[in-house]
């Protein structure tokens, strides 16, 4: 047992407790309340904290860590074919350490529910996708993998090069097997797969099709991008005669078991198609920011009602971007667009949560702080320098994110004081290095 004690507790879902407690039990919580827990267990003083729930990455590349930096004023078509034959390169020793790196800069951020979307698989180097999740059992994170596909080339008029793409059989087949390997329904799983096709401008419309039937026929989650860019708006228009949503509409790619990437250019009637089938938007500022896409209309959506949560996105296009961090970037950008009142601190640390677990459909597990939920917690400083604002949320949300005490997965601590300690962080940062030197080749 396990009770934190003299906190301030966010548990989102209910009101505030300024000065209360979280008692875990195993991998459980199993009170929080007011006051003094008067229960036996291990005391966590968290006098001059903030109890967060975990956060819950909801879109993410983590073998981009060892291409960070490429193309760093261009487009996302400019920085995607600049970016693919380098990727091509990729082997399962470059994934594990971009994977360690990546996945120990998001818990280091706060994050205890950490999704993937792993598309390029070149053959003869290794499994990629199991050494991605190799590298989250070591970091200690819940993953939500998503088995990710390109099999629309150049010469059938998508973006990719024909050499870093899979045929559809390939694709079927290796999915199928990934899900039937690791896909763990259980409560309080750490891992699950998701079916992952890349995008419309890199992913043929039969094998969307089928990748639907797949995941559908085998219970689990769809993921994709969408809507990313004017860009692909174009590409949708030339090439299917229709705006990417009304595309994936089209292939039975809305629904409450799809959450999609970025979602920057919808149209009025694309958000209340959301809102109407429960789509999942995973809202990625920087990246969008980065790349120039534009800021998506997360706000609308979620006063419609449709689940949002957050991503950093590839470490390639949003370099060293922390979870945390975009809870602010969120907030802002919603603010330069419409108003003052757009984005609160409270529904942009509610978009960092409860939303992001809505997205992975573990709404009922994680994303919350309350009895019977998963013991995914994160304990913030907010005294010091923070306690000159009185609301602690206000001082968490609005300047530089405060200090990470602790983040607790399941019930076991993964981050103190702000240092790693599943992997260390010398590991984990080397890792990292090491793979990205491996894959420029120097």
């Amino acid at each position: 047992m396990i009770v934190i004690e003299n906190v301030y507790v966010v548990p989102v879902t209910g009101a505030e407790i300024p000065s209360g407690y979280i008692a875990i039990d195993g991998d459980r919580i199993v009170a929080v309340g007011a006051g003094a827990y008067e229960g036996e267990g291990e005391r966590v003083d968290g006098r001059g904290c903030l109890a967060t729930p975990g956060f819950v990455n909801t879109h993410h590349h983590l073998y981009q860590w060892a291409s960070q930096g490429v193309t760093p004023d261009g487009t996302l078509f400019e920085w995607l074919v600049a970016s693919y034959r380098l990727w091509g390169r990729m082997d399962a020793e470059v994934v594990h350490g971009a994977a360690t790196a990546g996945l120990g800069w998001l818990a280091k951020s706060g994050c205890t529910t950490a999704s993937d979307h792993h598309y390029i698989f070149p053959k003869g180097r290794g499994d990629l996708f199991d050494a991605e999740i190799q590298a989250a059992r070591e970091v200690g994170l819940r993953f939500h993998p998503g088995r990710g596909s390109m099999d629309r080339g150049r010469s059938q008029g998508g973006l990719p090069p024909d050499e870093v793409v899979e045929s559809m059989d390939d694709i079927l087949s290796a999915t199928e097997a990934a899900v039937r390997k690791y896909h763990d329904p259980s409560f309080g799983s750490m891992l699950r797969i998701a079916v992952a096709p890349c995008s419309p401008f890199s992913v043929s419309g039969q094998l969307m099709l089928e990748s639907a039937d797949l995941a559908r026929s085998m219970g689990v989650r769809l993921h994709t991008h969408g809507a990313e860019t004017l860009d692909e708006d174009e590409h949708c228009k030339e090439q299917f005669g229709m705006l990417p949503v009304q595309y994936l509409e089209s292939l039975g790619w809305l629904g409450p078991d799809v959450w999609l990437a970025h979602c920057v250019h919808l149209t009025d009637d694309d958000i209340r198609r959301f809102a109407a089938t429960g789509t999942g938007t995973a809202h990625c500022p920087s990246s969008n920011g980065r790349l120039g896409a534009g800021i998506a209309r997360v706000s609308e959506l979620m006063r419609a009602g449709a689940p949002v949560g957050l991503g950093v996105d590839g470490a390639a296009s949003s370099e060293m971007t922390p979870l945390a961090g975009e809870i602010r970037m969120a907030m802002l950008l919603q603010r330069a667009r419409y108003g003052p009142d757009a984005l609160t601190a409270r529904q942009a640390l509610e978009m960092a949560t409860m939303g992001g677990a809505r997205c992975l459909g573990r709404a009922d597990e994680i994303g919350s702080l309350e009895a019977g939920k998963l013991a995914d917690v994160a304990l913030w400083r907010v005294d010091g320098f923070y306690a000159a604002i009185d609301d602690p949320v206000v001082a968490f949300a609005y300047g530089q994110t405060p200090p990470l005490a602790r983040l607790i997965v399941g019930g076991k601590t993964v981050v103190e004081d702000g240092e790693l300690r599943t992997v260390s962080d010398q590991v984990a940062a080397e890792a990292g290095a090491v793979a990205h030197r491996r894959l420029l080749g120097n």
